[in-house]
């Protein structure tokens, strides 16, 4: 029986595991990368409890920022990108010269798909003509299932490997990944063994996209805490308060409102300080911003900081501001971890109510949660809690204990390997004649 959806909560109890575990294939667009240390971390607790997991990234390397453990990384790695331009070619020139018909109608199921904007596009197609190669690599590897660990790109290219071998494949849908839903999404939960997802949220949205019949095959697993504890804000706050915001400088993190609250706050001469943290393709407009509203004297834009330093850089600060909010096309963030990190440090919090922030920051009892795209309640909120700082510090002890039950790696991560296992086996309960090659019923056949 498959584990029912929702979150685990009983993981290690879960019976039926094999004696010898699946061989699992993990696709992303980058391995490493810096910003995804949750991933990361997952693939490494899941090889320390034995289970074999190889990497395949379908774009080059991209080690910028990346943390020594990262660097240190001694798993198996595959990586494409555009060195490996030739070697996609071949592999999909192969699947073609063998069953020509099949792969056409594979690439008219899939390939031609609308998609949100010209980038997701172009990852689309890569990854597509990459799951012929992706296909190759996981029957030489031995691999079982094939999970992507995203529900865009590196679920194309799982989607397209499974279709070509039979070897089932799994996703995990999170955040701007299925929200707006990509192309395929309804075509990638229908054939997936199964979906998983990192909050409550997106369960139902999740459900919407599987067949009626198949709703139970979406299971919710927190991801786990990535990180230490480097101490705990406990410092009593003095003026001018030193405000900190963490995140990719893009269209759902809600910076610009952040700017405009400090504005607001420093016109009502509240004495703060904001140190806003990260980089990428809105750094000019947010630097732009900052300094039209005159803020350059208040407002530090340090650049990226790694994910091993942010953790003792947040002790310094005396709260955390996460103001995400919905795209107009329905882009947005699912749980920013830069909230559990603040928490996990007794550091107080303010966030925007999007998404499954509010499974995290349940207003007034483990911190303030205020609507997305308000400059004021931010600013209102603020004030709140420099006014305040014991009952701020209360909320955010509460978080510290909220986040350390819903986040505990060792249940997380049992959740996790329970649920690849014991996949697997009903796949393969299920499929016992299951072989790799075009001509069996689960792969790809020739058209009448």
């Amino acid at each position: 029986m498959p584990l029912t959806s929702g979150l685990a909560t009983e993981a290690g109890e879960q019976s039926g595991r094999q004696s010898v575990p699946p061989v699992i294939a993990y696709v992303l667009l980058w391995f490493p990368l810096s910003s995804e240390t949750f991933i990361f971390r997952e693939v490494v607790q899941l090889r320390q409890r034995g289970l074999p997991v190889f990497a395949y990234s379908m774009y080059g390397e991209n080690l910028k920022g990346c943390s020594e453990e990262m660097l240190a990384f001694d798993g198996p790695v595959r990586r494409m990108g555009i060195k490996a331009t030739c070697c996609v070619l071949a592999a999909f020139g192969r699947a073609l010269r063998q069953k020509p018909r099949a792969v056409w109608r594979l690439m008219r199921e899939g390939f031609f798909r609308r998609m949100r904007n010209v980038e997701a596009l172009g990852e689309n197609i890569w990854c597509f003509l990459a799951g012929f190669l992706l296909a190759e690599q996981c029957r030489e590897d031995g691999v079982q299932l094939i999970h992507a660990a995203w529900a865009n790109g590196p679920a194309t290219a799982a989607w397209v490997a499974s279709r070509v071998t039979g070897i089932p494949f799994a996703f995990t849908g999170r955040a701007g990944d299925i929200y707006p839903e990509d192309g395929l999404l309804r075509e990638k939960s229908r054939d997936a063994l199964f979906i998983r997802t990192n909050n409550r949220t997106n369960v139902q949205w999740l459900r919407k996209f599987c067949p009626p019949d198949a709703t139970g095959k979406v299971h919710a697993i927190y991801n786990s805490l990535t990180f230490r504890p480097c101490g705990q804000c406990a410092m009593p706050m003095q003026a001018p308060y030193r405000l900190l915001a963490v995140g990719r400088f893009a269209r759902t993190k809600g910076f610009p409102e952040l700017l405009t609250a400090m504005a607001r706050l420093r016109r009502e001469q509240v004495p703060v300080t904001l140190t806003l943290v990260g980089d990428g393709n809105w750094h000019h407009k947010l630097v732009k911003m900052r300094d039209d509203l005159g803020l350059a004297q208040v407002v530090d834009m340090p650049g990226f900081i790694p994910h091993d330093k942010i953790c003792s850089f947040m002790l310094d600060y005396d709260m955390l501001i996460m103001p995400s909010v919905v795209h107009s096309n329905g882009d947005r963030d699912g749980i920013p971890n830069v909230i559990m990190e603040a928490l996990s440090h007794r550091m107080p919090v303010i966030a925007t109510d999007v998404c499954g922030i509010a499974e995290v920051i349940i207003d007034g009892e483990t911190g303030l949660l205020v609507p997305q795209r308000d400059p004021r309640a931010l600013a209102d909120a603020v004030r709140r809690m420099v006014s305040d700082r014991n009952a701020a510090l209360a909320m955010a002890e509460a978080g510290r204990a909220h986040v350390e039950k819903l986040f505990d790696p060792t249940r997380n991560i049992t959740a996790v390997y329970d649920l690849y296992v014991n996949e697997c086996a009903r796949a393969a309960l299920n499929q016992p004649e299951q072989t790799a090659c075009f001509d069996q019923d689960c792969t790809i056949k020739e058209e009448a």
